[in-house]
């Protein structure tokens, strides 16, 4: 049980540690929010050439940048109610199909005697159409003992081996939507959209990048976006909360003589100063394309010229809280296709209330609860008596099943 009299004591006894750390992050945020806005009237090539972005491997803008004027490409629409929202969100959508696929993982580990665990991925299709009908799916897999234990040189645990194998199946099951896509063009359809509730892009500070853990990550996401990039459907890697520094990496580059700083790019777009207003400051509104370089990405993440297959923009789906990051292929951009697909993003946001309704749906599909946890462990050691399989729960979690 948490106590509230003894974590507002722990928090009070911190209190100016929290404050001094606050004004001292919201100067630099704002220092760096001023640079950023600075690159407003440049083209994206002198940035990459002052930065050194392509032999550094930096984040940089793409020529939208000289096209919007700034970093930011207002959404320039307002509505008076949010009837009339839904209403220009429905006509987006109308015809449109979208996907999102989200999974959830069990995975008991001390408390039962031999290990165990579970992935479950649920995806979500809607045609938007009158005579089409939406599409939910569960898929469930056991991840056994020799599953979980097998890789202990190439994971740091058992629970990474879960969480990987729960990615994997997330990609495979946008990547299905997209095969099934395929040839939207030639049918005449609207451009089709794949939420992926996680970036698409996988980094790694650690030396040996060949890591098994790594390379599964890696590879699920790679051939996402090399298949997005096939089949021409775009898939967009959505989060929520993004704390990506890929501006922060830039401005450092141009600017070598100021403090390194901890902002992350998000901060800078909500921060004002000086009386100006937050870079995003509407609903609807996104900064330009940005190509995204990382010394960590591995090659997979560049085309053949060395090129990066993944950009990403920020867009404002809130009115006060911090914008959600898209990663989106290069391709899309490439296309002509970015702002309708931006469109579709705005849309399902609205439908879903402040989050992509796809994303909130295969998540509601998907999750396992604490009692669905309970329920699991019962059928294994079900299964376990069936079969004479030596399988026992521990005291200690079965008595948290019964008083909770």
């Amino acid at each position: 049980m948490l106590y509230r009299t003894h974590v507002i004591n722990a928090l009070e006894a911190r209190r100016e540690e929290f404050v001094t750390f606050g004004r001292a992050l919201g100067e630099e945020v704002c220092a760096s929010a001023r640079r950023l806005r600075a690159l407003g009237g440049r083209t994206a090539a002198e940035v990459r050439r002052e930065s050194g972005a392509d032999a550094s491997r930096l984040s940089s803008p793409s020529d939208e940048l000289e096209r919007a004027g700034g970093v930011v490409v207002p959404f320039g629409r307002a509505w008076r109610s949010h009837e009339e929202a839904r209403r220009w969100a429905l006509e987006v959508l109308r015809g449109r199909v979208t996907f999102a696929a989200d999974g959830s993982q069990v995975f008991p580990g001390r408390e039962t005697s031999v290990p165990v665990a579970a992935v479950q991925v649920a995806s979500f299709e809607n045609p938007h159409a009158p005579e089409g009908r939406y599409l939910k799916d569960v898929h469930f897999e056991v991840i056994t003992p020799d599953q979980l234990l097998g890789g202990a040189r190439a994971y740091e645990s058992p629970e990474q081996v879960v969480g990987a194998r729960r990615f994997e199946l997330e990609a495979q099951a946008v990547r299905q939507f997209l095969e099934r896509r395929r040839g939207w063009r030639a049918r005449g359809e609207r451009a089709p959209v794949a939420f992926f509730d996680n970036t698409l892009l996988f980094s790694s500070r650690r030396k040996d990048a060949e890591v098994l853990f790594s390379a599964r990550y890696a590879s699920a996401l790679s051939e996402l976006i090399r298949l997005s990039r096939e089949t021409e459907v775009p898939v967009v890697g959505y989060v929520d909360h993004s704390y990506a520094h890929d501006y922060r990496d830039l401005l450092e580059a141009l600017h070598a003589d100021a403090p390194q700083s901890s902002v992350y790019d998000a901060q800078l777009l909500r921060a004002g100063g000086l009386g100006l207003p937050p870079l995003l400051d509407s609903w609807g509104d996104r900064t330009v394309f940005w190509h995204c370089r990382r010394p960590s990405l591995a090659e997979s993440f560049f085309d053949e010229r060395g090129a990066p297959l993944v950009g990403f923009v920020y867009l404002q789906t809130t009115a006060e809280g911090h914008p959600a990051r898209l990663d989106i292929p290069a391709w899309v951009y490439e296309a002509g296709l970015l702002e309708e697909v931006l469109d579709a993003v705005r849309a399902e946001v609205v439908v879903g209330n402040g989050y992509p309704y796809a994303i909130e749906t295969a998540d509601e599909a998907a999750v396992m609860t604490a009692r669905d946890r309970e329920h699991f462990l019962r059928v294994i050691q079900d299964f376990a008596d069936e079969h004479r399989l030596d399988f026992r729960i521990s005291r200690k979690a079965a008595s948290k099943g019964r008083r909770r």
